[in-house]
This record gives C-alpha cells, sequence and structure tokens, in this order.
C-alpha cells in the first residue's frame, strides 16, 4: 500500500491508522493485539505507535461521526452502571433511544442530585426487567474494560467510550434481522462513513 503521506509527520498511510483505530474500538482487542494482526500483514509498528494513533486520532474520527449521524430516535433511556476506576467506584451513564442506539454516555464520581431534581416530570421505571435491553448496551464497553484491566483514570474512560459507543452504533446493524444482501449493504455504508470520517480534510 503507497504511503500517500495524508497525515503529516507520519510514515504509515492513513488507511493502516485508520484500521488500526478502527479495530481497537469495534473489536474486544489489546494494542498488542492490533499490533500482531499488523504485523500478519506485514506492517511492524509498536502497539505504542498504535496507542498513539488511538489516542490521538480515535477522537477527532467518532467526532465527525457524530456530526453527520441521522436522527436518532424519540425515545431516550438512560440507566447507569457502577465502574471502579483506581479503587474507587464510579458512576457509568448511557442513554440509549429505543432502537439501543447509544446516545451519550458519562462518567462520574457522584450522582447528580441537582439534575434529577430539575427533571421530575421525566419517567422513572422501576419494573422488573423492563430495561433488560439498556442493561445490555453496557456489556460491549464492560467487555473491553476487562480486556484494559480496568480504567486508568476518569477521563481515560470517558475519552474510550465515547468513542466505543459511536463505532458501536455505526456497525451494529442487527444482522440476524435482515437478508444477507441488504446486510452486506448497510455494512459497505458503514465502512465508507468510517472511511470518510478518517480523511485528513475532514480532521481540520
Amino acid at each position: 500500500m503507497q504511503n500517500t503521506n495524508i497525515y503529516p509527520g507520519y510514515r504509515y498511510p492513513p488507511q493502516i491508522i485508520s484500521h488500526a483505530v478502527w479495530l481497537y474500538h469495534r473489536f474486544t482487542l489489546s494494542f498488542s493485539d492490533i499490533e500482531e494482526l499488523l504485523a500478519a500483514r506485514g506492517i511492524n509498528v509498536s502497539y505504542e505507535t498504535v496507542r498513539n494513533w488511538c489516542y490521538k486520532f480515535g477522537q477527532r474520527y467518532c467526532s465527525k461521526i457524530r456530526k453527520n449521524r441521522g436522527r436518532l430516535g424519540d425515545t431516550w433511556y438512560l440507566d447507569e452502571v457502577f465502574i471502579k476506576i483506581n479503587g474507587v467506584l464510579h458512576y457509568l451513564w448511557r442513554a440509549v433511544d429505543q432502537d439501543g442506539d447509544e446516545i451519550d454516555i458519562l462518567v462520574q464520581k457522584r450522582k447528580d442530585k441537582h439534575a434529577k431534581e430539575l427533571i421530575p416530570g421525566v419517567e422513572h421505571s422501576t419494573q422488573h426487567y423492563e430495561n433488560n435491553r439498556y442493561e445490555l448496551s453496557h456489556q460491549p464497553s464492560r467487555q473491553q474494560e476487562r480486556q484494559m484491566r480496568k480504567f486508568k483514570s476518569q477521563g481515560q474512560a470517558q475519552r474510550f467510550l465515547s468513542c466505543h459507543g459511536v463505532v458501536n452504533n455505526l456497525f451494529r446493524l442487527g444482522r440476524h434481522l435482515m437478508k444477507a444482501n441488504n446486510y452486506r449493504f448497510i455494512r459497505d455504508k458503514s465502512f465508507i462513513e468510517w472511511n470518510r470520517a478518517s480523511y485528513v480534510q475532514n480532521l481540520a
């Protein structure tokens, strides 16, 4: 693959950088796993290089995808789980729509009691099993948290999970609900959107 030198100062082509970032946020892989996968294709980079790519470009790619995503559902649900960061429990809030697409996430040390008091008209349901779909939305990030051997800081958790949700939205296609041809067509559109977001002219 020719090095088009699109990203100033990077000797690897943007296709490789973009692919490494996609692997990290799409699958439950460590930086070392991605180093090995790239090495199997003759691309020799260190896991630290992969880490730097993910930290530098992940948020920028996902910001472009957020700006161009279609309208989300008109019904929103908020769910919380606990995550432990350096031995301290934090709240991970995740808002999803009725289709299970993630709208936003927030990691914080304390519950925002004042915010709940400002929206007393919002329905708070405690019915058994009613929020199963939204609790399931936490599973991918839980798997990645285990792979990463816990988050190291609140900022790291916020940065990673916000990107993880965007990529999960883009590629969570509900394959079992559609015919193979339709699935491939929508999947191809997802890759086109990812590639569009990773072009240098969209990173300015």
